[in-house]
């Protein structure tokens, strides 16, 4: 307007600076409603061109209704399942958040036992802060302090994994006359539920309390390969200040492999600063199941007495003789569980202590394995606080054998072994399991393992 009115330069030129003024407003338009319709922006994508400006506005805002109009959909009862904040794109909407407004504390009002919270994105376990010796509350788990790590390449920190945990031999399975094909993400087989498993998933929040938090979630039929639409829960709870207790359950409209656990990595120590090297470990499990190469389960099941395995017949230092375990990288197998179950079904799993921090963990399941791993392959590329995306990373690397998993669950590949213990959910059952972590202090090794705990009466 200025030099409309101040230059005669510009007052002859007027009629074309209009026509600019208005060319720029169309193409800002255009602009502004393909942002708000995403099949424009992927056309506008996938074009090698540059997209040109409409002159039609009023077409484009009919097609911005027409849009609006077609991508309304009324709630079903799949959706139910799904958390209102994931909906279509819950893994890419929220990569830059923490997880200060999605993460859930269970802690009892005294504030003197333990500490845990828990990420809907895959039912999470992101952190367990335990007192030591002296009473101080620290870190027993290796997980991250943001949501965007979860979602990519990481060890399954704290994650439930399904629909199968563990491996399934080549990717396929028969089941009642029919194969189905899964997705190879470990080699040529399928690991803890494949590329998209459940601890990639948004489970959605049923119940909520200050020591209780119910997640739900609908695997369909199809998801990742298996056959039927499964409704899991998964329940974490604090039934005393210092017992942890996850409980399962599932039902399906077909047939279908079923073995949930949760992968939580555990340091008592000092929660992955150090090695759990120097971690005393005694598991409840006089066999297991040898491997080959691929860490497939060969159907043995072999006798720990006398072998580098025995991590039963007393107390055993985890880093002492670790590289002479079979495949001579560490712990990674599957332990049968030999001890006598309560009447509850709960049978012990293991004692695990550290001397440094007097912190003291002994577990309890109703599954009839659980699968030893000692991290063998962390490699110190992943911490707790990674900072922002692009900004200097900070906190200490979680390096070899940082921490050790104690996954309660069925056998490996129990799939393709009829011997082992059935893993297949048909319709009109309900999958249930237990598994319970308690945990104490102890000022000596003979304290820690002198008694099996007998925490039962208090805790049912």
């Amino acid at each position: 307007q200025h030099f409309a009115v101040n230059s005669f330069y510009a007052r002859r030129r007027l009629p074309e600076l209009i026509v600019v003024l208005a060319t720029r407003l169309q193409t800002s338009a255009h602009h502004a409603l393909n942002s708000c319709d995403p099949r424009r922006r992927l056309q506008d994508r996938s074009s090698s061109k540059p997209a040109q400006p409409s002159l039609l506005l009023p077409r484009a805002r009919a097609s911005r209704r027409r849009h609006r109009r077609a991508t309304r959909r009324t709630p079903s009862t799949r959706e139910s399942y799904r958390p209102q904040h994931s909906r279509q794109t819950p893994l890419r909407s929220r990569q830059q958040e923490t997880m200060g407004d999605t993460a859930h504390v269970l802690e009892h009002p005294s504030g003197d036992g333990i500490k845990v919270t828990i990420l809907p994105l895959g039912a999470t376990i992101t952190s367990v802060r335990v007192p030591d010796k002296h009473g101080n509350r620290g870190e027993c788990v290796l997980g991250f302090d943001r949501e965007e790590p979860y979602l990519g390449k990481n060890p399954f920190f704290g994650s439930v994994a399904g629909r199968v945990a563990n491996r399934t031999a080549n990717a396929e399975f028969s089941l009642d006359g029919k194969t189905y094909e899964l997705h190879a993400n470990n080699g040529h087989h399928h690991l803890h539920g494949g590329k998209e498993g459940f601890n990639r998933k948004w489970w959605a929040v049923v119940e909520s309390t200050a020591t209780q938090l119910t997640l739900a979630l609908r695997s369909p039929d199809g998801d990742e390969g298996y056959p039927g639409t499964l409704d899991v829960r998964v329940t974490y709870s604090l039934p005393t200040e210092n017992t942890l207790k996850i409980d399962y359950a599932a039902t399906t409209d077909k047939a279908t492999p079923l073995n949930l656990t949760n992968h939580a990595y555990w340091n008592l120590e000092d929660g992955g600063a150090s090695s759990v090297d120097k971690h005393v470990i005694r598991l409840e499990a006089q066999f297991y199941t040898p491997t080959d190469d691929d860490s497939i389960p060969t159907g043995e099941v072999r006798a720990v007495k006398g072998t580098p395995m025995d991590y039963c017949s007393a107390p055993r230092v985890v880093g002492d003789g670790i590289l002479e375990c079979d495949q001579g990288n560490g712990a990674d197998h599957n332990f049968v569980l030999s001890g006598a179950a309560s009447e509850e079904g709960l049978r012990p799993v293991a004692t695990l202590w550290s001397e440094k921090s007097g912190r003291l963990m002994k577990v309890w399941t109703t599954e009839p394995g659980v699968q030893f791993y000692t991290g063998n392959f962390l490699d110190g590329t992943l911490r707790r606080s990674d900072g922002a995306k692009g900004s200097p990373s900070v906190g200490i690397p979680y390096s070899k054998r940082a921490g050790l998993c104690l996954e309660c669950q069925h056998f490996p590949d129990s799939i393709h072994r009829p011997h082992f213990p059935n893993i297949v959910l048909r319709p009109g059952e309900t999958y249930t399991q237990t598994t319970v972590h308690e945990f104490s202090c102890a000022a000596s090794q003979s304290s820690a393992f002198g008694a099996s705990g007998g925490f039962f009466a208090s805790l049912f």
